[in-house]
């Protein structure tokens, strides 16, 4: 199958910069990432299509670092943003035609801070993501989507499935097999990280609990999405390791819990991966000061 890829490597690239939506430079986590993606909505399936191949094709027009293209670079944030609007949006004419212009945007951003060498993860996606929901609320009349309004159904199972949902909601995904899926998709690329995402998820979800948050939107995986993507950054086999995923994920969760609380992104479509990135940023600048570099 490797053969197969690298007489397409358009398509390597993309599936890369999915699997990177996690972290992951692997074209199998990717695949099945897209796969769980169509499983919950087609209009999210082929707007990740889309949004993954602008922001790569982007990448190859302006002529960036092969490598960085061929390590999905270039595709992670421009895939949220194709993901978001089809997910918050009924997919027009005019949604597509965003959805492809901000998966090129996206790659332009990530560029930029590339070649700063500052660590932005998604912080692209938010900013198009936010300014595109602000205007498109603003200046359009463009309903929202079916799956905002789609009820969710409470089971049994709800408490032990809402680990795995944590790791849905990162790429808007509520179904429960869809969460299965992108949890065995970081499994098969690292499994320290992906059972690092699950014990944040955990921990995000029963914080949020005795903070009192809704308990429906704590089963749906909502406050346990950003703490899986900080446990993932910092994960490692190392027992400081562990130290620094708690860090994050407490810091993350805790971001994640005032920002809901007191609205502070309502008007921009909400919070996204925001929390992640700010406890992150936060984890990140405390290493620089603990950690002294190797002389």
């Amino acid at each position: 199958m490797d053969e197969f890829f690298k007489k397409l490597p358009f398509l390597d690239s993309v599936l890369k910069g999915i699997g990177q939506i996690m972290l992951q430079e692997n074209r199998w986590t990717g695949l099945l990432f897209l796969i769980g993606i169509f499983m919950g909505s087609w209009q999210c399936g082929v707007a990740v299509l889309l949004s993954t191949a602008a922001g790569t094709f982007t990448g190859m027009k302006l002529k960036y670092d092969k490598s960085e293209i061929n390590a999905g670079l270039y595709g992670f944030s421009a895939a949220l943003v194709g993901v978001a609007l089809a997910f918050l949006f009924e997919t027009t004419a005019l949604i597509w035609i965003l959805i492809i212009l901000g998966g090129a945007l996206a790659s332009v951003i990530q560029h930029f801070f590339i070649q700063k060498k500052i660590p932005v993860f998604t912080f692209p996606f938010i900013i198009i993501t936010w300014v595109l929901v602000f205007a498109l609320h603003h200046f359009t009349h463009i309903p929202p989507s079916e799956m905002l309004s789609a009820e969710v159904i409470p089971s049994k199972y709800d408490d032990f499935l809402t680990c795995t949902k944590g790791f849905g909601e990162v790429i808007f995904q509520g179904g429960i097999l869809s969460g299965m899926i992108f949890f065995l998709a970081v499994f098969i690329s690292s499994p320290i990280a992906a059972l690092y995402g699950l014990a944040a998820s955990i921990l995000g979800a029963g914080l949020s609990q005795l903070n009192g948050e809704p308990i429906k939107e704590i089963h749906m995986g909502l406050f346990g999405f950003n703490a899986v993507l900080s446990a993932i950054v910092f994960s490692g086999v190392k027992k400081t390791d562990g130290l620094w995923v708690l860090i994050a994920v407490l810091l993350t969760i805790v971001i994640d819990d005032l920002l809901i609380d007191n609205h502070c992104l309502d008007a921009v479509g909400g919070v996204f991966t925001f929390p992640f990135v700010a406890g992150t940023w936060i984890t990140l600048f405390i290493q620089k000061i603990f950690i002294k570099p190797k002389a």
